[in-house]
């Protein structure tokens, strides 16, 4: 009975359960030493915390601004290096130069294109500081300048170029130079400190060269600006002397080999002139055809003019400071020297400057 229960079992068919249990083998698996797994790598920071962007575009541009001032501090560097081998070349250092100059010139355009009477008290500034260097840098080359008479003659002449008749200008010139030199002479009598005869007389045509050279040339430019429509011959004369200037700087830093004059200023070149002379007439014909309503030809006039007055002053201001034995007439004007050294082309160019004006005027065309 038991065995037929048995082979009945036996001939069963096997249940999906009772197949798949005995489908699969029994079989020793090794063991594996968990220390020898190497651990998981992290999962990537954006997967687990997406980034901010405005987090991001800080970051962009705080990369931005360090390159930016890693360039800017590279230009600088060099700017620098190049402005160290200029200085050591000429002498001055071209970026106070330039800003110096930009910051004169825009007070100088402002008072000529907007209220052309602005124009007086400037002037009359320049020419009560100009007296003040020349007076004091003749005084420490030994010479004896009475600054008080001369202040005040010069006020009174710069004053009369602009308020007083054209005639009356040279009237208060005569008026001026006797005034302190005069003064000079009285003031050495009652000194009695046995200064020479020659010194005594050196003095007294020396002071009155401070008034022809300063407040008298001053007086011209003011004797111009009066005139109709004066204030931009001014504006004009003015721009080429700075043209010349500017033209002979460049063109001698350049090129310039063959010294123009090396007993009076060993800097300056032949190659420097004729980059003024380039300068000169094309500001000359640009202004002329542009702002003074005249033909080319006498834009070509009016530059050489200045060109050659610009030169002549450079030239004899170099030659006064050598005979004083300094190099520049002060300190006041960082990058230039003295006021007077800015102005040694542009005071004795008011003259043909003036003098152009009566005889160019007629050939002007109605705008």
């Amino acid at each position: 009975m038991s065995d037929a229960a048995g082979s009945a079992d036996e001939q069963r068919p096997l249940t999906r359960r009772e197949a798949r249990d005995g489908a699969t083998p029994e079989v020793d698996l090794p063991v594996v030493d968990e220390g020898s797994i190497p651990p998981r790598p992290p999962l990537p920071v954006g997967s687990a915390h997406p980034v901010d962007p405005a987090a991001a575009m800080r970051e962009q541009l705080r990369q931005a601004r360090g390159d930016f001032e890693t360039h800017v501090t590279q230009a600088r560097e060099h700017l620098d290096q190049a402005n160290e081998r200029i200085k050591a070349r000429t002498g001055r250092d071209l970026i106070l130069a330039i800003l110096v100059g930009l910051g004169f010139g825009a007070i100088l355009l402002a008072s000529l294109i907007f209220i052309k009477e602005l124009f007086v008290p400037i002037a009359l500034a320049i020419a009560v500081l100009g007296i003040f260097e020349l007076a004091r840098a003749l005084s420490a080359a030994g010479r004896r300048i009475d600054l008080v008479p001369q202040i005040i003659a010069g006020v009174a002449l710069v004053l009369a170029g602009y308020f007083a008749p054209p005639w009356l200008i040279w009237v208060a010139l005569l008026v001026a130079v006797v005034f302190v030199v005069v003064w000079r002479l009285v003031t050495q009598m009652m000194s009695k400190d046995g200064r020479t005869y020659g010194d005594v007389l050196t003095d007294a045509i020396v002071s009155g060269f401070v008034q022809v050279y300063v407040p008298f040339l001053t007086a011209v430019a003011l004797l111009l600006l009066a005139q109709e429509g004066g204030q931009w011959w001014v504006l004009a004369f003015v721009a080429i002397a700075v043209a010349s200037d500017t033209g002979a700087y460049a063109a001698g830093l350049a090129f310039g080999t063959h010294p123009m004059a090396p007993r009076i200023s060993p800097k300056k070149t032949w190659e420097g002139f004729a980059g003024a002379v380039v300068a000169a007439v094309a500001a000359g014909v640009l202004l002329a055809i542009f702002l003074l309503n005249l033909p080319w030809w006498a834009g070509v006039i009016f530059g050489v003019a200045i060109l050659l007055t610009a030169t002549l002053g450079d030239l004899g201001e170099s030659m006064i400071k050598r005979d004083m034995g300094i190099k520049d007439m002060s300190s006041w004007l960082p990058g230039h020297g003295g006021l007077l050294d800015r102005l040694d082309s542009i005071l004795p160019s008011t003259i043909p400057a003036l003098s152009l004006y009566f005889l160019l005027s007629p050939w002007a065309t109605l705008p």
